[in-house]
């Protein structure tokens, strides 16, 4: 297992422009070719480069586990076709959440065997975000906060939330996602892990900024090590 940090065109807030499964590693157009592969070998998963809404903030307008990618309703459907040409070979589900609610990253947390939704998110998003993740859903905050995915990261070893996450939050996000949960911090104090970082089960990819014990942490919560 193996933990590296890098950056994206110097912001250390990963989280923002990436997203990662155990099938695939999304990220903005613009990442560096040096910084892409490096995030790529430690996952151990192809790479592609996407837009999302002519952005670069892949993390923020993407959720993803291994069944499917979801993106909201303001991607161009140039866009939409193009992820869908990238990830055909994997199988993978690309489907559409029609909420008011765009930045769909931040209120996702999700593995292959659940996925917590912020109150944000309608029950009819959620029938799209289960049909297309093919995971059982439900709602909860994180640190009484419904940026969930933005507060953490979730595998299907193990997941880290904010610092802040209350016991009777990590439990229900433990009994929604199915792996044990532990709370941490990253980019040097950070509670918004999602922000900060991203993983699947071979490996952590943090920002630049995040400390070595932060790192330990996640590896840890992530069941890495």
């Amino acid at each position: 297992m193996k933990a590296v940090q890098t950056d994206f065109l110097g912001d250390p807030n990963i989280g923002l422009f990436m997203k990662a499964s155990d099938k695939l590693l999304l990220a903005g157009q613009q990442m560096e070719d040096k910084s892409l592969a490096l995030a790529a070998e430690a996952l151990g998963v192809k790479a592609v480069r996407a837009g999302v809404a002519n952005s670069e903030l892949v993390g923020i307008f993407c959720a993803m586990n291994s069944n499917g990618i979801l993106l909201p309703n303001i991607a161009l459907d140039s866009e939409v076709a193009a992820i869908r040409r990238a990830v055909k070979s994997t199988g993978m589900n690309v489907g559409v959440v029609d909420s008011d609610f765009t930045a769909i990253g931040n209120v996702i947390l999700c593995n292959d065997r659940g996925a917590v939704l912020s109150r944000v998110l309608s029950r009819e998003d959620l029938a799209v975000v289960k049909d297309c993740l093919g995971v059982e859903c439900d709602y909860q905050t994180v640190a009484g906060l419904e940026s969930v995915g933005s507060c953490g990261i979730a595998t299907n070893r193990g997941c880290v939330l904010h610092r802040d996450a209350s016991e009777e939050e990590l439990d229900t996000v433990q009994d929604i996602l199915k792996v044990e949960t532990d709370i941490g911090t990253a980019n040097f104090g950070s509670p918004f892990i999602g922000s900060c970082a991203i993983a699947n089960g071979n490996g952590v990819v943090a920002g630049i900024t995040t400390t070595g014990f932060e790192v330990s942490r996640m590896m840890e919560a992530l069941k890495l090590i």
